[in-house]
């Protein structure tokens, strides 16, 4: 079958406002990503980026991995972050008109009515406008049946404040924990989409995944 990270890009090559890819993963693993990119092909350029960590006791966490980038890459325009380990129904330039239309920063959410699924994941309260009012981190009552996946578009003027945000010492990891902090200090947008999303963060949904694509594809 196809890795995970080429059905993500396949939906990122249909976008034709993005012109660059950044991959970030650890020491361990950039050979691997080094050599699967010789052999893949992309419209855009593809940058693999090893944020020179080892193990889970060292890692830097996804928000710190994304300053990282931000600032190895000299990265200085609108972005657009996607979890590697999440497959998803909808299309990523749905999501970018969205952002255009709003033009402000903007989240993804998707209706789940199952508690128990709620309460792992980000959980998020909007106004009529689908302004972000209130976002919470794994709730233990949801609020809402928002559910927030970690797919973002965040505006150029917003990267500084991803620094703001670590040097104040908050939370490195889970890319969601940025989102309440950022509401408090501008406008965020959800985007809904219809479909389904797969989180592939443990064995048993890896499991889960693998067979629903493959009875897609029969």
């Amino acid at each position: 079958g196809k890795p995970i990270l080429e059905h993500i890009l396949e939906k990122v090559s249909k976008v034709t406002d993005i012109n660059e890819v950044f991959i970030v993963t650890n020491d361990r693993f950039y050979p691997c990503f080094v050599k699967w990119k010789k052999g893949y092909r992309f419209p855009g350029k593809i940058h693999i980026v090893n944020d020179g960590t080892t193990t889970n006791e060292n890692r830097l966490g996804a928000i710190a991995d994304l300053q990282y980038t931000i600032n190895k890459m000299g990265i200085d325009d609108e972005i657009m972050v996607l979890a590697g380990d999440n497959l998803f129904d909808f299309e990523l330039y749905d999501f970018v008109e969205f952002y255009r239309r709003k033009a402000a920063d903007c989240i993804s959410v998707h209706e789940i009515n199952d508690v128990e699924r709620l309460k792992r994941t980000g959980v998020v309260e909007v106004d009529r406008k689908w302004k972000v009012v209130s976002f919470e981190e794994k709730p233990e009552n949801p609020k809402t049946n928002l559910a927030v996946p970690p797919f973002y578009i965040y505006k150029k003027e917003t990267l500084p404040l991803i620094s703001e945000y670590l040097k104040e010492g908050n939370n490195p990891d889970a890319p969601g924990n940025f989102i309440p902090w950022l509401i408090k200090k501008k406008d965020v947008y959800a985007f809904k989409f219809e479909g389904e999303r797969y989180d592939i963060g443990t064995p048993e949904s890896y499991e889960t995944v693998i067979r629903l694509y493959e009875n897609k594809n029969r």
